[in-house]
């Protein structure tokens, strides 16, 4: 399953990670299909973007083509927003065209909104003169006393009370290219010294000598930069500048432990709506999502990740995924995505399917970025085709640019993997395509022991095997 970061799908995931073999284009405007949240240019919400086969690539193989190119068949994190030609969550800001003096939808919709208002004044006051003319007949209005309403304190374990807790450790990001292009994402604050967590492609604008900027719900806004991003994991660490001391990183869950039905809470910047809050279930687990802008130049993001019906939208990206406690348990990162859009924009939003990024696995990333300023991948050294399949990952018959598709001496050919064989199990986990391996290989860090089962010849085997590790994107 391909996924848009909150834009368009990716493509299938390489294996050690796998080395990406060149593979066709996305097709354009496929529906059903799972893209990365776009960043939200700036503006008013009705002005802004949403988020924003034959394939192979290959786990682990020569470092530069990696990362692979986005699966086949998966929309990218944006796809065309109004007035634009293509851009995702970081569509370029684009001034939209004035609007013509009076007519127009615009003017229809306010007019019929004056007149529900006029409607609504008239019931409004044919109710007081009833009333009024009623009175002294014995009747009795009894109104209810506000006792501070508005002071009322919720219990921790509302929902009102795991957002006034969260909230505020939330941030607006707005990220900008030295061309102008960019857009709006989301970030949580991830310890006292300034470290904010969100996904990669909100930030990648910014990444060569952009601007970037935080802005918390009590308006106090801050300049930041890039720590360290990957790509193919699609997540990123930027640092606040002069940050504040009463910083309050949100706790975080073990995502491992995390059940189907169990409820959720998201928090973003939905197409500009800076602390939107809204609440859902975990839909599912482990789905393997391959993610990417649709661009032709776009390289895919992988991950198992967990599936919830919250409501996400372009500009959720890189916000936290909470658990009923407040805890995050995952990065809001892509949502499925129908071909058609609306409001004009080019785009859907929210269906009911958003996937996160688990947060054991972002918070060691997160931590890999802040130590070293680069990613570090787990992998086993061959390469996998990358085309839809149901059967398993196979390991292709030559890797990138004619390399070998197992790597010398690397950790599959240590375990007698040869090209041609199918992978069907890693661990526990089925594998149906080389995008789920992917997946399930970067759940892991270099060094774990992983048992492999896999088809040569029609016959089943299994072997043990060593990850190995490749450190940054390319």
């Amino acid at each position: 399953m391909s996924t848009e970061n909150e834009g368009n799908a990716v493509p299938p995931a390489p294996s050690a990670p796998p080395v990406p073999v060149a593979s066709p284009a996305p097709p354009q405007g496929d529906a059903g299909a799972t893209a990365q949240l776009p960043p939200v240019p700036p503006g008013p919400p009705e002005q802004q973007h949403p988020y924003g086969p034959g394939a192979t690539q290959s786990y682990g193989a020569p470092e530069g083509s990696w990362p692979p190119p986005p699966p086949p068949g998966t929309p990218g994190y944006g796809e065309a927003g109004a007035g634009g030609s293509g851009g995702g969550w970081g569509s370029s800001y684009q001034q939209p065209a004035p609007k013509p003096a009076g007519g127009g939808r615009g003017g229809l919709i306010a007019a019929v909104l004056v007149a529900a208002l006029v409607a609504g004044g008239l019931g409004g006051g044919l109710g007081y003169t009833l009333a009024k003319d009623n009175d002294g007949q014995g009747s009795t209005t009894v109104s209810a006393a506000d006792n501070g309403a508005s002071q009322v304190k919720r219990a921790p374990g509302t929902i009102a009370g795991v957002a006034s807790k969260a909230l505020p450790s939330t941030v607006t990001i707005e990220a900008e290219s030295t061309s102008g292009e960019g857009g709006t994402g989301t970030g949580f604050v991830f310890d006292t010294q300034g470290h904010i967590v969100t996904n990669n492609h909100v930030v990648a604008e910014a990444v060569d000598g952009g601007k970037l900027s935080a802005t918390f719900p009590d308006g106090r806004k801050y300049a930041a930069e890039v720590v360290g991003h990957a790509q193919g994991y699609d997540v990123a660490v930027i640092k606040l500048k002069n940050a504040p001391s009463d910083l309050k990183p949100l706790s975080l869950g073990n995502s491992d432990q995390v059940a189907v039905g169990d409820e959720t809470i998201a928090i973003g910047a939905p197409f500009g709506l800076s602390n939107t809050v809204t609440t859902g279930i975990i839909s599912a687990k482990n789905r393997p999502v391959a993610s990417s802008d649709g661009s032709s130049s776009s390289k895919a993001s992988y991950m198992s990740a967990l599936q919830t019906d919250a409501s996400i939208n372009p500009g959720n990206s890189g916000g936290p995924l909470l658990n009923a406690s407040g805890a995050v348990i995952g990065i809001n990162s892509a949502i499925q995505s129908t071909s058609g859009g609306s409001f004009g924009s080019g785009q859907s939003g929210s269906i009911g399917l958003g996937f996160a990024i688990p947060i054991n696995q972002a918070k060691y990333v997160a931590q890999q970025l802040i130590k070293n300023g680069k990613p570090v991948y787990a992998k086993i050294g061959a390469s996998v085709s990358l085309e839809e399949s149901t059967d398993g990952a196979k390991i292709t018959d030559q890797g990138t640019g004619g390399a070998d598709a197992v790597e010398s001496g690397g950790p599959a050919a240590k375990a007698g993997l040869k090209p041609g064989d199918v992978i069907t199990k890693l661990d526990d986990s089925v594998i149906d395509s080389g995008p789920t391996l992917i997946g399930e290989i970067w759940t892991h860090k270099p060094g774990d022991k992983v048992k492999v089962t896999y088809t040569r010849g029609g016959d089943q085997h299994t072997v043990d095997l060593t990850l190995g590790s490749r450190v940054g994107d390319s």
